[in-house]
């Protein structure tokens, strides 16, 4: 037999590339993709690095120099720190601060819950929805003005209802005993209604077949709450512990409106306490290293919280 004839076979398809994503169009396009995203990105990014990186990196460097706007920043290493740790009025302020949060915290929250859980069991009105949220809307300014009004020793609403019921008045604002305690419950009233609104939010994403087993099983709205309801809630109520404190640790309108860090330095919180050094005093760089120390407690306590809730793990899931 003659040689073998090679046969000719019609091209077919091109072979997929094995790096291809399906239906990505090939690298060309997966680089474009990329390009487009950064584009996408690059006004955040500036944004964040503008208004939060920088500012940041400048507030440390001013921790470790001695700076009062009139003159050059002179480098003094950790001085202001050493000064910090030695420094009563620093202590008080954190002490007045640390009993702001856990009162201000324990009143939102245990009277965010209880309003949530009436919503999410009694009623989900709308129209209390947004009551709940109006007072959180005000700004803290106003709201600190109200109450300054309502509060007021001698003018003021609260005191002239004590004084009819034969009660006496109150210096609300003006008694070291009771200022701090004014300035958490007008907090409180700002705020309740935002907590409460979170919470509720969690609680619609439980299940509704779970109290409907567990009602069926016998179980009391109190012992649905405390097995259903807070078990499952837990990730929510990290959110909203986390964001409380940090909110109460940055308290500063309402008290400057109000008693201005006084009666004798009755409610002198941290970020007062900031403000006092660097725009009365004008030690920039001493209330840089305050700020930095406040930004390193905050990191803690939120790592602290957050592992103790193990809010990273849902209870849903």
């Amino acid at each position: 037999m003659g040689a073998h004839t090679a046969v000719a076979r019609p091209p077919g398809p091109a072979r997929p590339d094995p790096g291809a994503a399906p239906g990505s169009g090939g690298p060309r396009k997966r680089r474009d993709d990329r390009r487009v995203a950064w584009l996408f990105l690059a006004p955040a990014l500036a944004g964040f690095a503008l208004f939060y990186a920088y500012p940041t990196v400048r507030g440390v460097y001013y921790s470790l120099t001695d700076y009062n706007l009139l003159a050059a920043p002179d480098f003094t290493g950790a001085e202001n720190y050493r000064d910090l740790v030695s420094d009563e009025q620093f202590w008080n302020a954190l002490k007045v601060t640390g009993y702001y949060v856990v009162v201000n915290i324990g009143a939102q929250t245990v009277l965010g819950l209880l309003l949530a859980t009436l919503m999410h069991r009694l009623t989900r009105s709308v129209a209390l929805r947004a009551m709940l949220l109006l007072p959180w809307l005000v700004p803290n300014v106003t709201v600190g003005l109200l109450w300054l009004w309502l509060l007021d020793t001698n003018l003021g609403f609260v005191n002239h209802v004590l004084n009819a019921l034969g009660m006496g008045t109150t210096g609300f604002f003006s008694s070291p005993d009771w200022a701090m305690p004014s300035i958490a419950a007008v907090n409180t009233w700002a705020y309740t209604g935002y907590t409460a609104l979170l919470l509720y939010a969690g609680m619609l994403q439980i299940p509704q077949h779970l109290y409907e087993s567990a009602s069926l099983d016998g179980a009391g709205e109190f012992r649905m709450f405390t097995r259903i309801t807070l078990p499952l809630l837990r990730p929510v109520l990290a959110l909203v512990l986390v964001v409380s404190m940090i909110g109460s640790f940055q308290i500063f309108d309402t008290i400057a409106v109000t008693t201005r860090g006084g009666p004798v330095g009755a409610t002198r919180v941290i970020y007062y306490y900031i403000y006092e050094q660097a725009f009365t005093y004008f030690h920039m760089g001493y209330a840089s290293a305050v700020a930095v120390m406040l930004a390193l407690i905050l990191g803690v306590l939120t790592a602290v919280q957050m592992r103790l809730l193990r809010a990273s793990r849902s209870d849903l899931a």
